[in-house]
C-alpha cells in the first residue's frame, strides 16, 4: 500500500472498505476473495502481491 500510496484512510473513505475489514486484514483473519480482488483492482496489482499461503500447523 506504501508504494502505491494508498492509506486506510482511502481505503476506507474512498474506496469504502469498512474499519472492521481494516483490522481482519491487520490480524490475519480471514477475508472474502471479493475483497481479495478489490484490493487488487485498487492497489492495480495481482492476488500474490497482497497475499500468500501458508500451511495450518495442524495439518
Amino acid at each position: 500500500m506504501k508504494e502505491k500510496g494508498v492509506t486506510t484512510y482511502t481505503l476506507i473513505h474512498k474506496h469504502q472498505i469498512s474499519s472492521s475489514t481494516i483490522n481482519r486484514l491487520r490480524h490475519n483473519q480471514g477475508v472474502t476473495t471479493q475483497l481479495i480482488d478489490d484490493l487488487c483492482e485498487i492497489l492495480h496489482c495481482n492476488v500474490n502481491d497482497v497475499m500468500k499461503f501458508e500451511e495450518s500447523k495442524g495439518n
